[in-house]
């Protein structure tokens, strides 16, 4: 697995039929957020308030088009019992992870957003 340091950004002619989905301020990072969905997992940390990060690995199923579905499934702390589903369009999907990404600049933490969360927990 390609750590986010590392990640290599998609080809180009990938990138143009997400380009309309994403405002000018994503768009820098479509190229590295379609190189990370491609690779179908990441490993990271939930961070908890007042705590420690739990550990998580997520998996999706890719596909070409950004409104086809992508069905994420992140486990925590690698038990089974701890394993989430949510089905998200592509470009709802890879709009997250350029969220990972950013996040990732800035602090070195490989984190989905909280909006993500609340889609996975079904709490909107």
């Amino acid at each position: 697995m390609t750590t986010l340091e590392k990640l290599k950004p998609a080809k180009q002619q990938d990138v143009i039929i997400y380009m309309p989905y994403y405002a000018k301020n994503k768009q820098n990072w479509l190229p590295y957020a379609l190189g990370l969905y491609h690779q179908g997992s990441l490993e990271g940390d939930r961070q908890i308030e007042g705590g420690g990060g739990i550990p998580f690995v997520a998996s999706w199923f890719v596909s070409k088009l950004p409104m086809e579905l992508t069905r994420c499934r992140l486990q925590f702390e690698g038990q089974a019992e701890l394993s989430y589903e949510v089905t998200l369009s592509n470009s709802e999907f890879i709009d997250y992870l350029i969220e990972v990404i950013v996040k990732f600049k800035r602090s070195k933490s490989t984190d989905f957003p909280r909006k993500f969360y609340r889609k996975l927990l079904r709490f909107e």
